[in-house]
Order: C-alpha cells, then structure tokens, then sequence
C-alpha cells in the first residue's frame, strides 16, 4: 500500500515509471465513474502537479476556457488579472508560458481530468494539446496525464488517434473496480469489519467501486448498508443509474437499452438477439455501442465453446446495473424494502447470476486457486440445443488449459455448505457426457465446484467432482 492507496500496484508502477522516465511522457488513463482515478493520481502525484483542470459535463467552450484561466491565474499565484483565452491554442500557449517560468529540474505532472467534456464538439482542444506535446512538451520534462471516464472515448479519440495525438501515448491506464480482496482491506481501512459472506453480499449489488463503497457504516449489516445506500430517498445509489451512462456517453438512451435487455436473460444474448429486444438498427452503429460498453466494463463478451466470433455472446457483469435494474428501479424510497427483497425467490434468482459474474470476474483468482496461474487458458461458456439424440444443456464457464486439460464449472450461492443430491450428480454426469460428445474433444474433462462454503463430499460427489473451491479462494490478492 502506498500513500493510503488500496490495491492498484501495477498502475502506481506505471506512474511512477512515467515520473522517473529521463523523457516526456503522455499518460491515458481511464475507468468508469467514480472508480478513483482522480484521487489516483492526485495521491501518487500530490507534490509534482504544476497545473491541474477538470472539464465540466456540458460545459460550454468559453466556459472551460474560463476555468482553464481560472485554474492558471491560481497556478501564478499573482493578483494580476489575465483574459479568457480566445481558443485551446491560445490556452496551451499560456501553459506553456507559464511552465517555463517554473524554475526547478524537478519532472512537472500537468493533469487534465475529464478530458472528453474538455473537448467538445468543434471545440479544438485536441487538436491544440497535439500541437502543444508535438511542438513543445515532448521535449521537455514532463508528464501530460490525459484522464477521463468515457473509456471508449478515451480509447478511440486519444489512444488510437489517427491526427496530432497518433502513437503519443508513452502508458495507459485502465482502471478497474476493486477485486473482493481490495474490496475488503478497502472496507477494513476505514474500521469495518465485515465477514466474507457479507462481503460477498455487498460486493454483488455494488460492486467492487470505490465511491460506493465508501457510503458503506461499520455499524450496519450487509442487507442494512444496502438498503440505506440503494433504496433509501437520498441514498447515493438510489438514482445513481440515471447518471452514471449520461455521463459516459452521448445519446446514452441506446446504451442503456441494451444494458435492460441483457438484465433480463442469464445466459447472455448473441448480437442478433440483442438487436432484436432492443430494436437498434444492425448497421455499424450497434457494433460500436457494444464496443463501448465492453470497453467501459459494464458488459463481457466472450465466445461460446468451439464457436466462431460471430457467434460471441454478451453478459452484463455490471453488479450495480444489474442490481439496480432487478431491484431498485421499482422499490425505491422504501426503507426496510431490501431485508423483505432479499428473502425472495427473485432474490435467489439474482444472486445465483451475480455471484457467476463474481467469480468470472476473478478468474486470476481462481487459477491461482486451482495451482494454474502460469498455464495459458482460454474462457468460454458452453451451451447445446436439445436434438434428437442430446438434451440441451449450458455451462456457464468452461477452462480450455494447454495443458489438455479442460475444467467445467458449477458455481452455486448457498448460505451454509453445500451438499451434493443424487439429481445434482446425474446432471453434472449428462452435462459432462453431453458436452464430451458435442465437442469431440480428447482432452480431459473435470468438474470444479464454486460454493460460498464449500462442499461436503458424500457418495455423489466422489469421483465426480474434482476440485471445490470457496469464496476465500475469490479472495485471494
């Protein structure tokens, strides 16, 4: 841990890296709302920023190039006045002044934060930074952080930039939600205490985000944090949803109906079905909006087993979207709501699929787990029509190792251990058979199962299922 930073080793390494690199260095960095990005590098960069702005979401173009002067005239230091600049050129030409006239040999961080509400439509800035880094910046002793939430803005406007920005970006950053781990020494930082059921509890409905989780009291229950944080009027959670896609994307309307139609199927859905639920139209345009949400974390896309990538399904692992969508959206304003939800059987139903994208979000976790970290795998899922000679079946994460070995999993959310029942074994058998026959695969096949608390091995299971995993092995680092 540095600077009371939880987790994020690898992107303070790539900061750091950038602050003692002996050139200029441009870093991206970019993540979904509020998942820490600005405290980021605001902590790991505390003593070298030299001039920092935020762009305002709908701001104006004279209004961001007020706040840029806003921000330079508190920079100097000095009661003279300076006029708002006429446009993004003449604003880096300001910047420039004004880092030249900073004297020490001390590398110099300038941070832009919120870049794409910075630069508008027709508004220049990106042009005008290409031209300050080209002209300039790129040979002096600095470090240019380009940060914003719009990943795939971030991603197709800056890191793949075909004009002044093109093959500039020396590091970029994706920052991720915490992982249960980092979600627990993140909650134990601040003096609470929960066991991992709990945290597992807390984690399925918000996720692994950082401002979300720190709404989270140390005096409260699971089920009681949540029903203040998301069903409660005032609850940051509460209407957190209306903001957070118009705050990532124009025309946000498309995105979100996507997100609606993938919360109501388990499985996932192929694009052509997406299509179909959604009514968007099947030209380029719904390629690019899956593009984008895959890009900012909200979905995962992956391929069925032994299927082409035309056949790529799409699963919305978002845990507040889904959450919210399931439950919040009709139950809001209504205290005490979540202890009655969550006895439910739609309950039962929601944390059977938000504890699978628990654990298909931990992969690395449960291959370290299973003593494979360093075996290259591929992930998939796996799903068979019924015909004539099969039953239909679907596995929801299939393990492809080099090691020719293939790892079927079945992950249950059970609140106490789990105990295999003579109908579980014979499905666990057909699914396997079925699975063997469909692919004609020579590999080996096992069974590992992914409960919260585990198995208790018995006459069924032996011989069957070949590793149990448990929701520590989720919390591994």
């Amino acid at each position: 841990m540095e600077k009371g930073i939880i987790g994020r080793v690898e992107e303070i390494k790539v900061l750091q890296e950038a602050l003692h690199s002996e050139e200029a260095e441009m870093v991206a960095i970019f993540g979904r709302r509020r998942i820490g990005k600005t405290f980021l590098i605001s902590t790991i960069y505390q003593q070298e920023i030299v001039f920092e702005i935020s762009g305002t979401q709908g701001g104006s173009l004279r209004q961001q190039l007020k706040n840029f002067r806003d921000e330079l005239v508190n920079q100097y230091q000095t009661p003279f006045s300076l006029e708002i600049p006429e446009d993004w050129l003449c604003a880096f030409q300001l910047l420039k002044q004004y880092i030249i006239s900073i004297e020490s040999p001390e590398k110099k961080i300038i941070f832009f934060d919120e870049v794409p509400w910075l630069a508008g439509h027709k508004s220049g800035f990106l042009e005008a930074m290409g031209y300050f880094w080209n002209s300039w910046a790129s040979r002096q002793n600095i470090v240019l952080v380009i940060c914003g939430s719009a990943a795939s803005w971030m991603i197709r406007r800056i890191v793949h930039d075909k004009g002044g920005l093109h093959n500039r970006i020396t590091k970029r950053i994706h920052l991720q939600p915490f992982t249960l781990s980092e979600t627990e020494n993140f909650l134990q930082s601040r003096n609470i205490f929960f066991d991992r059921f709990q945290l597992l509890h807390l984690y399925m409905a918000m996720g692994g985000v950082p401002q979300y989780l720190k709404e989270v009291k140390p005096n409260q229950s699971a089920i009681q944090n949540i029903d203040r944080i998301c069903f409660s009027k005032g609850g940051l959670l509460q209407d957190e949803f209306s903001k957070l896609y118009g705050a990532l994307f124009s025309n946000a309307e498309r995105h979100i109906a996507i997100i609606r139609a993938l919360s109501q199927k388990w499985k996932g859905m192929d694009r052509d079905e997406i299509l179909q639920k959604t009514k968007l139209d099947s030209g380029g345009g719904s390629t690019t909006l899956l593009e984008e949400l895959e890009q900012s974390g909200f979905i995962i896309s992956y391929q069925p087993f032994g299927k082409k990538n035309r056949d790529k399904i799409y699963r919305l692992t978002d845990s507040y979207s889904l959450f919210y969508l399931h439950f919040i959206e009709n139950n809001s304003n209504e205290d005490g709501i979540w202890l009655q939800l969550s006895q439910s059987q739609k309950f039962k139903s929601w944390s059977g699929y938000a504890f699978e994208n628990m654990c298909l979000t931990h992969l690395p976790q449960i291959k370290k787990a299973l003593g494979i970290s360093g075996i290259f795998t591929e992930s998939s899922t796996f799903y068979k029509k019924q015909t004539a000679d099969l039953a239909g079946t679907q596995i929801d994460l299939v393990l492809d190792r080099k090691d020719r070995v293939i790892n079927l999993f079945e992950m249950k959310f059970y609140e106490e251990e789990f105990i295999p029942t003579k109908s579980f074994a014979d499905n666990l058998r057909e699914k396997k058979m079925i699975f063997k026959t469909s692919t004609q695969t020579k590999k080996q096949i096992s069974w590992v199962l992914l409960s919260a608390y585990g198995t208790k091995h018995n006459q069924h299971s032996l011989g069957l299922i070949d590793h149990v995993l448990t929701m520590d092995d989720l919390f591994e680092k």
